[in-house]
């Protein structure tokens, strides 16, 4: 009888542990499953775009031609030049998987300078109040990381020296965009946008599912979000 009562009580224990709200979680433990869990996600992200195809094989995330490209794209074709356009396509998609593991050091760095603020509006913010934490700590030195390896990548094309000089006249006149009068920053902008989007689906997934983590502290943090 005595084991029955015990393995109940033992039971309502584990019952009542589940059962924590966010609230009876210390700051400790909350500031150290969001950690943890932000360093997964970043991780994995810059893991699935920073590799062959990461960009050019996942059409979330692969950069097109710019707008501005697009119509001489189509003459191009026409006039069996495809080609041209094709390698520009490969060339920018190829740059931003070369780019994105430079993300990783940065990312984590946003991590563990976290403030125990920071935490809490994470944790009590939207679906991807974590995704755009580290797009406001992150964009713009990632963005002086990544563009010297775009345009790295892109000088190798004579197509890309050609379009920056028609894009750049074409700007000064304000046929096309800011953002489009260089193919470098066109690339650079796209691969940031990519990679945030990879680490937003890496958020919505860690919410969703935070036992399948493989972390204790993880479950215990998002999974007190959920109640």
């Amino acid at each position: 009888m005595r084991k029955v009562i015990l393995a109940m009580v033992l039971m309502l224990a584990a019952v009542d542990a589940q059962a924590l709200g966010l609230k009876d979680i210390s700051n400790t433990d909350a500031v150290g499953g969001l950690k943890e869990a932000l360093e997964k996600g970043a991780g994995s992200a810059v893991g699935k775009l920073g590799k062959m195809d990461g960009f050019l094989g996942n059409e979330r995330v692969k950069i097109p031609l710019p707008e501005s490209l697009q119509k001489a794209d189509k003459t191009m074709r026409r006039f069996g030049m495809s080609k041209y356009a094709d390698e520009l396509v490969v060339t920018m998609n190829r740059a931003a998987e070369a780019a994105v593991p430079e993300a990783k050091v940065l990312l984590i760095d946003a991590v563990k300078t976290m403030s125990v603020e920071d935490a809490k509006g994470i944790l009590t913010g939207g679906e991807t109040s974590a995704t755009d934490y580290f797009r406001r700590k992150t964009s713009a030195p990632l963005a002086v990381k990544f563009r010297p390896i775009v345009e790295q990548a892109t000088t190798k094309v004579g197509l890309a020296r050609s379009y920056n000089n028609f894009a750049g006249k074409a700007s000064r006149w304000g046929l096309i965009s800011k953002e489009q009068a260089n193919l470098d920053d066109y690339v650079t902008q796209k691969a940031l946008e990519g990679l945030f989007l990879m680490i937003a689906d890496e958020e919505k997934a860690i919410r969703a599912n935070p036992v399948e983590q493989g972390s204790k502290l993880i479950s215990k943090v998002f999974g007190a979000l959920l109640k």
